[in-house]
């Protein structure tokens, strides 16, 4: 990254932005940023401090904020002024206009016709189901195998997100739809910056057209999920179901293509993120096998051999500390995108209309003014809730904030806990030795080698 500090080009003597690296000729730091994503943000905060700009190819800027005074400002002071639509272009050709993709009014209604489905006794349902198909994939584990903990979680989480909010088992078919999501979301982090990315060509041999493919198969699943319900009339307790049957305050009621877009996007984002969380948490144990101590421990003395249930969650507050603990190091999302509607002001920076700003929680949940100097180390009695540490209001945001906060946050929670509990009472996963462990920010943050463990 360069280092040399200059103050960005004021598009109006009006506007005072942060200091940032100096911009390379036309590409400014799109290459810097590209090898290194986490580093970057990271060097920013090093370099600049409470925020910096930073300017890249097609003549755009990003400013970076790392306050929390500034996460709270753009996230539930002020979200109506700042859009996300404009980050997932490529999310919206997966997911088509769900929650995650659009802004405004439009998503103000639909997050009320969605809400009721993540009721909280609708979830606490789902938490059988969440422990039955945790016990059925240990039932194929071994002592002393190596599995690779990114596919085991991806494909435990996925089958349960079809089940739960789906009603449908993918038992059968998990391997092969866990690939196809996997294919789908690493196409745009992948090619960046390669020409094959501009050639939208859908064709075989095209990666535009490989991409088309694999969203077709979700497509179909979603369709015939949809197609089924609409013939049945019947309410399967699932999502979509609720879906179908919701109205909002004037009676409107959602077309097939909204329901196909909320569906594809509880089914994409309902596994991801929590397969992500959970690998990265087998992996922080691992390396701290003090802590895998004491989880054991207090699920020995709670549950004693026997599965996990809901009404066992609030006995089980180290097994919560260390999901939030993990969360913390290894955030699922890794940054927040907006592109502001109307000027605004924010820790002392006045910036303009269609500025693009950046929250980073991998930053953020790293900094040592907020954490402290160990503010890399794995420790969940950080999240005591006897004696938490003392931290400013948004400067932890694992699931965002405000309006726009994910709304599958109570499914992720309780799916995470349950699933840690069950697999820490059989198993201790251990690293194996030599293998390389490198954070990849892709839209979620993932392992770029995997995470090959031991079953102990």
């Amino acid at each position: 990254m360069a280092t040399t500090v200059t103050e960005s080009t004021k598009p109006s003597t009006y506007y005072n932005y942060p200091y940032g690296p100096a911009p390379k000729p036309i590409i400014g730091s799109t290459l810097d940023f590209d090898r290194d994503p986490l580093g970057f943000v990271t060097g920013l905060h090093q370099t600049y401090g409470k925020a910096a700009t930073a300017h890249f190819l097609g003549g755009f800027s990003i400013v970076a904020f790392f306050t929390s005074s500034a996460a709270r400002y753009i996230l539930t002071e002020n979200p109506r002024n700042f859009t996300s639509r404009e980050f997932n272009s490529t999310l919206t050709h997966l997911l088509g206009d769900g929650l995650l993709t659009i802004d405004g009014d439009f998503h103000r209604q639909q997050r009320r016709l969605v809400q009721p489905a993540f009721h909280r006794k609708r979830i606490e349902s789902y938490a059988t189901i969440m422990t039955q198909h945790t016990e059925e994939m240990l039932e194929t584990w071994r002592k002393g195998e190596v599995r690779d903990l990114s596919v085991e979680m991806q494909r435990l989480t996925l089958r349960i997100v079809a089940k739960t909010l789906f009603d449908v088992d993918l038992k059968g078919e998990s391997a092969y739809l866990g690939q196809v999501f996997a294919n789908i979301i690493k196409f745009p982090s992948d090619r960046r910056l390669s020409w094959k990315n501009l050639i939208r060509i859908d064709a075989p041999f095209t990666p535009w057209g490989q991409f088309q493919r694999n969203i077709a198969v979700l497509d179909k699943a979603i369709y015939q999920i949809i197609e089924e319900r609409r013939a049945s009339r019947h309410d399967e307790g699932d999502v979509v179901s609720m879906l179908l049957s919701a109205q909002d305050e004037d009676g409107t009621v959602m077309t097939d293509k909204q329901v196909h877009d909320e569906a594809m996007t509880f089914f994409a984002a309902g596994h991801e993120t929590t397969s992500n969380a959970l690998m990265w948490t087998w992996y922080l144990l691992s390396q701290n096998p003090h802590i895998a101590d004491r989880l054991h421990a207090e699920l020995r003395e709670v549950l004693n051999g026997r599965a996990p249930t809901v009404e066992d969650l609030p006995r089980l507050p180290y097994t919560d500390m260390v999901i939030k603990e993990s969360m913390r190091l290894y955030p699922p999302a890794w940054a927040i995108g907006r592109r502001a509607s109307a000027d605004f002001e924010v820790d002392g920076y006045h910036l303009p209309a269609g500025q693009i700003v950046m929250l980073s929680q991998w930053v953020m949940h790293r900094a040592p003014e907020i954490w402290g100097a160990d503010a890399l180390e794995f420790k969940p009695e950080r999240f005591d809730p006897a004696h938490p540490q003392e931290i400013p209001q948004f400067s932890y945001f694992p699931f965002g904030g405000g309006p726009r906060m994910c709304i599958g946050m109570p499914f992720a929670q309780m799916e995470a806990r349950l699933i840690l509990a069950t697999v820490a009472q059989h198993y201790s996963p251990r690293l194996v030795p030599g293998h390389p462990v490198v954070p990849t920010p892709m839209v979620t943050l993932r392992s770029k080698y995997g995470m090959r463990m031991i079953l102990e």
